[in-house]
């Protein structure tokens, strides 16, 4: 059954769910799969070449007959040349994050494309509403990868934001079940962004052994770090306790951007060294222990009836205290 929102009517799509797009995962079999699966699916421009997003963005179109999009962090040098490529291709949707909502959503406009920008506080959501965007994602600290230096949590942000702004608002960060959709909708949300539960989907471009350890990580087993450069939640690893050291040491920004060197998260996410490669992913994936690396149409089907479900069982409660206050 699909689901009545302004992001659903926005992005023409059966449920308000967007994929993430996140960094070695949100390939264009990702992206399609969720978009397939009735939501709107975004590749992840950030470990991309615009020549590789072109690919992806082709392979993607001829695997979806529906609406997907692509996630572009602004602060990437190619970013100029990678909108440039999305134009080309006629992308319908553009996530932008990591930069300024004006730098880019008046040119996107003029060539028919809808602009959704990442924020991470109330005040850049109403930038967002001041450059015209089309939707705002404000995404609390508890979700994976990069986060705001505000670390704002998501059950703060989203009512902060939606009071804040007129705009069809998109909830992310923590969102990993269909009750966490349904709370985020009583906060004022019109939609979520998943990252972590499609990250660890069979279509996810990720290695099998970072799957299999996010699927296996107790509570805490993530944790903050570089806060000094862009706070990003980290899997507890080597990697992630010798970034603990140094900084605990009072390790510069420039010892900081050494020690993370060039390729770390494809060294860890994407060829699957768990061990010495940087990890990315939320807090949520604690919520997921112990099931399996499962397709995105499963994953799916299994969020939405999670959150029918919460939905019935709130309703039912609430007839029930009314028959039990009528009865005395």
């Amino acid at each position: 059954m699909a689901m009545l929102s302004r992001i659903t009517e926005l992005f023409e799509i059966d449920y308000p769910v967007v994929s993430g797009g996140m960094v070695w995962c949100s390939g264009w079999e990702l992206a399609a799969a969720v978009s397939n699966a009735g939501g709107l699916g975004l590749i992840g421009a950030g470990s991309m070449t615009p020549e590789v997003l072109r690919d992806h963005i082709i392979k993607c179109r001829q695997a979806t007959n529906y609406n997907f999009g692509v996630n572009v962090p602004l602060m990437r040098p190619q970013a100029p040349e990678m909108m440039e490529v999305i134009a080309e291709q006629k992308v319908p949707v553009v996530f932008t994050s990591a930069g300024s909502p004006k730098k880019w959503t008046e040119w996107l406009h003029e060539r028919g494309i809808m602009v959704a920008h990442v924020v991470s506080s109330t005040a850049f959501a109403i930038k967002c509403q001041e450059a015209g965007v089309d939707a705002v994602v404000a995404e609390g600290f508890e979700a994976g990868g990069h986060n705001g230096k505000e670390e704002t949590t998501t059950m703060c942000l989203i009512p902060a934001v939606r009071r804040a702004i007129s705009l069809p608002l998109i909830a992310a960060g923590g969102i990993a079940t269909g009750d966490a959709m349904l709370a985020a909708e009583a906060m004022g949300a019109d939609g979520v962004q998943v990252g972590t539960l499609f990250a660890l989907t069979e279509e996810s471009s990720a290695h099998e052994n970072f799957k299999r350890l996010c699927l296996n990580l107790d509570e805490g087993g993530t944790l903050l770090h570089f806060r000094k450069l862009s706070p990003t939640r980290l899997v507890k690893n080597n990697f992630q306790t010798a970034v603990q050291e140094a900084e605990n040491r009072g390790a510069s920004e420039e010892e900081l951007l050494e020690l993370i060197g060039l390729g770390k998260t494809r060294t860890g996410i994407f060829e699957g060294d768990v061990e010495n490669g940087e990890l990315e992913i939320g807090q949520a994936c604690s919520l997921l222990k112990g099931r399996e690396i499962e397709p995105v149409d499963v994953v799916m089907q299994r969020f939405v009836q999670e959150y029918y479900s919460s939905r019935r069982q709130l309703i039912n409660q609430a007839m029930e205290e009314q028959i039990s206050r009528r009865t005395y």
